[in-house]
């Protein structure tokens, strides 16, 4: 069986199947027993995103139990700002927290180091592709700059994320250049992870919602552009699957 008989694949090229392919958003989550002892036993949730090992197993345990058409990759989407040393951690009963950053540490983040920083999460996609069933497709993903970026100026998660809104109308050429920044390497982050074996990946924008119209297009919808724009050029036969988290506008 080769890579066009994945199922995912064949949905994504505008083949239409009975059944169709099925995957969960959040298969690789807290719901399996092992994953929790895994987590535990890899010091912390970064450490478990970074060992291949680790995250290979949580990967796959999902496709042992389910045998899902696709498989996504266990990792994080904050770990492009790990990679721009914001210091995340991730505390117990609190979620991911990081250094705020402000207007003059946007100008100096340094990308120069990325790539070498996320090398063990492209060694699990290669340990991924030769250990998933030929059928089963592998979903590479990062997160979107508008939603990786209000974790960066407020630190943590908010409810209505009022502290990146209130950055981007006070700096708004700070903030363009944040988003620019986070567009271009998730989207050489993206490349590798194609690169390396992933069938197709995913951009999540899970804070795009509480944007409205207009913000709506500049913040969400313009540097995802840009990232797609720039993968497609590197590797037109790539698959991108954009995921904002919708707002409803009246």
């Amino acid at each position: 069986m080769t890579a066009q008989s994945r199922k995912v694949l064949q949905v994504l090229k505008g083949e239409t199947l009975s059944p169709p392919p099925i995957w969960l958003m959040r298969q690789a989550g807290r719901y399996l027993p092992r994953i929790q002892a895994d987590r535990a036993n890899a010091g912390s949730f970064l450490d478990l995103c970074y060992s291949p090992d680790m995250a290979v197993e949580v990967t796959l345990q999902p496709i042992r139990r389910y045998a899902f058409d696709a498989a996504i990759l266990f990792s994080d989407i904050l770990v492009i700002p790990d990679a721009l040393k914001r210091n995340v951690r991730f505390e117990e009963g609190h979620g991911p927290r990081m250094d705020p950053i402000d207007v003059s540490e946007i100008t100096k983040l340094d990308v120069g180091p990325v790539s070498a920083h996320l090398q063990p999460v492209m060694e699990t996609v290669r340990r991924l592709r030769r250990e998933l069933p030929d059928e089963t497709t592998l979903l590479g993903f990062c997160g979107a700059p508008w939603t990786v970026a209000t974790y960066m100026i407020a630190g943590h998660g908010t409810p209505d994320q009022a502290p990146a809104r209130l950055f981007a109308y006070q700096y708004p050429e700070a903030f363009d250049r944040l988003l620019a920044v986070l567009a271009e390497v998730s989207a050489d982050y993206l490349v590798e992870q194609i690169d390396a074996g992933a069938d197709a990946v995913q951009i999540f924008d899970s804070w795009a919602g509480v944007l409205g119209e207009e913000e709506f297009r500049r913040y969400a919808v313009r540097p995802v552009r840009r990232m797609i724009d720039s993968v497609r050029a590197r590797r037109p036969d790539a698959k991108s699957l954009p995921l904002p988290r919708g707002p409803e506008f009246s």
